[in-house]
């Protein structure tokens, strides 16, 4: 029987049927190099397969990155690491690693507003998810509503079970906004159910000792501290704010361009060029 000569096209398709995309996509630059270099068969294979994991893994990030909602101008990068408290500078590279997932420890971030307590949640989400983990950033009140509907149509436990596949959740500004009881009672079940699996990350200007105004009654209170605190790391964002600096620095910006230009116009009027040397040209 006789087949049909192999060709580049008629491979790629093989590939593709057997989602092997970035196998396919590199297969003819690698094979034309393989030419060239004279590799071995196993050489030639051996790349294919470490650029379809690579690709694979980039595509797995990008996924996860869209399915995290994390703000995306808060990151390592933008977060003004001189600003944070020594100690929060020396939690920060530990806690982005991604170690702290292992045990399902917590992660609560307390101080003022403006602080950056969501900045710096929001950065070691970034860097997990960069690291293979699945991570969700959401605002606590919009967690809160997404569990409500869900036991109101009798689905809070398939609810729960889709939150489970989240490595962390980040839930942001917790006790910013007043529950009644039956918010109060699905975000403690969420608690509940994380515990000691899955690692939450909490962000709030309310610390423990005010925790009764978001859980109501005093030992609901204490049963959420206890099963939030028992595995945690805390982050206590001291200092200034950060949002009144950068808004008294643009409240700067005007005042300094107007004293610099009439210093400019002054110096115009005084027989200075624009350039600000004194004129001399020849009368």
């Amino acid at each position: 029987m006789t087949t049909a000569a192999p060709t580049v096209a008629s491979l790629r398709v093989m590939l593709r049927a057997l989602k092997l995309p970035g196998f396919a996509a590199h297969l003819e630059e690698v094979s034309e190099r393989a030419t060239r270099e004279g590799w071995t068969f196993l050489a030639l294979v051996h790349e294919l397969a470490a650029l379809e994991l690579q690709d694979r893994r980039r595509r797995r990030i990008e996924r996860n990155l869209k399915a995290s909602h994390l703000p995306t101008t808060k990151t390592l990068a933008t977060l003004k690491l001189k600003r944070l408290p020594p100690p929060v500078r020396t939690q920060l590279s530990a806690l982005c690693t991604g170690d702290f997932l292992r045990t399902g420890t917590n992660v609560l971030s307390f101080g003022l507003p403006g602080r950056g307590k969501s900045h710096t949640l929001a950065a070691i989400g970034h860097e997990l998810v960069q690291r293979g983990y699945r991570v969700l950033f959401t605002p606590t009140f919009q967690l809160v509503q997404r569990l409500l509907a869900a036991k109101r149509d009798l689905l809070l436990e398939s609810e729960l079970k889709r939150l489970d596949r989240f490595d962390a959740v980040i839930l942001d500004d917790l006790g910013y906004v007043q529950q009644d009881r039956a918010e109060m009672e699905v975000l403690f079940t969420f608690l509940a159910e994380r515990y000691e699996r899955r690692s939450v990350l909490i962000s709030s200007n309310l610390v423990f000792s005010q925790w009764d105004r978001i859980f109501k009654d005093a030992m609901t209170t204490a049963a959420a501290i206890d099963r939030v605190i028992h595995h945690s790391v805390i982050l206590e964002m001291t200092g200034p704010s950060f949002r009144a600096d950068e808004a008294e620095q643009r409240l700067r910006q005007p005042a300094q361009q107007g004293a610099a230009n009439a210093r400019r116009d002054g110096l115009g009027a005084a027989g200075c060029d624009t350039d600000g040397l004194p004129d001399v040209s020849p009368t």
